[in-house]
């Protein structure tokens, strides 16, 4: 293969779960430019969405919603790339005690259960095929939880980093790579009304509560949270035969964020 083909994707069906903004979007916008066939799949498809015949609309929470997404790829073929990005919290600020039984499960099924069942769904294609690559998106808070209202979401990546490892070194010898990236903060709406929230719960200014996340967190060496299209670039090398030895590992893209020795 010529070396510049290593970044191309022309051929390959891909599948992103939460495409429809935020990394998501970006991560679709990016596989799209190398070439990929890509399908996504959020609750709404966004108005004068560029593709409609490519977006499913699916709560992949929801096990209906997951065989409603594995059934409509089914008709198209098998997948050669799968990439779990939805994901978010919306626990109410207060700790642990804040978040009842119906939050912690809606948080559990959304970002660590709707993964598990459409990787059931659509892997043993990939299997057959002895051919695919799966990313999942976890979070630096599965060691760096946030425990006045995130705990429910860090306790979930936690959960999906374990998963992830697993997967992969059942998958790796039948020919399907499974890696994941871990994010910091990302700069998305979603952030920005997580801000709004801690705000409010704390009745402190945006910038106060701005400031609070940095510092517990530690700090970010690097002074700002990822962009959107940062986080696209490192699920693009990923997916590509450039990646082709990397197995199981975990990318950390957090502008230092998490202490390393």
């Amino acid at each position: 293969m010529a070396k510049q083909d290593r970044d191309r994707l022309d051929g390959r069906r891909a599948l992103v779960t939460g495409g429809s903004k935020g990394a998501g979007e970006a991560v679709v916008e990016r596989l799209r430019e190398m070439g990929a066939d890509v399908w996504t799949t959020a609750r709404t498809m966004p108005a004068n969405y560029e593709l409609p015949d490519r977006f499913i609309e699916a709560d992949t929470s929801t096990i209906a919603g997951v065989e409603a997404v594995a059934a409509r790829i089914a008709k198209e073929g098998r997948l050669d790339i799968l990439v779990h990005v939805v994901g978010g919290s919306s626990t109410p600020p207060g700790g642990f005690a804040a978040a009842g039984e119906e939050q912690w499960m809606a948080e559990l099924n959304l970002n660590l259960m709707g993964a598990v069942r459409l990787d059931r769904a659509l892997l043993p294609a990939m299997v057959e095929a002895a051919s695919g690559v799966v990313v999942h998106v976890t979070s630096i808070q599965r060691q760096l939880p946030l425990h006045d209202a995130t705990l429910p979401y860090a306790s979930a990546k936690g959960a999906l980093r374990t998963y992830s490892k697993g997967l992969a070194n059942q998958l790796a010898p039948r020919g399907v790579r499974v890696n994941a990236v871990s994010p910091g903060g990302i700069q998305t709406e979603g952030y920005a009304e997580f801000l709004d929230r801690i705000a409010e719960g704390n009745d402190i200014t945006r910038e106060e509560a701005k400031q609070t996340i940095f510092d517990s967190l530690g700090g970010v060496p690097l002074g700002r949270f990822a962009k959107t299209e940062e986080i696209a670039d490192l699920v693009g090398f990923l997916v590509s035969d450039r990646a082709s030895s990397i197995v199981g590992a975990e990318y950390v893209i957090d502008g230092g964020t998490v202490p390393t020795i």
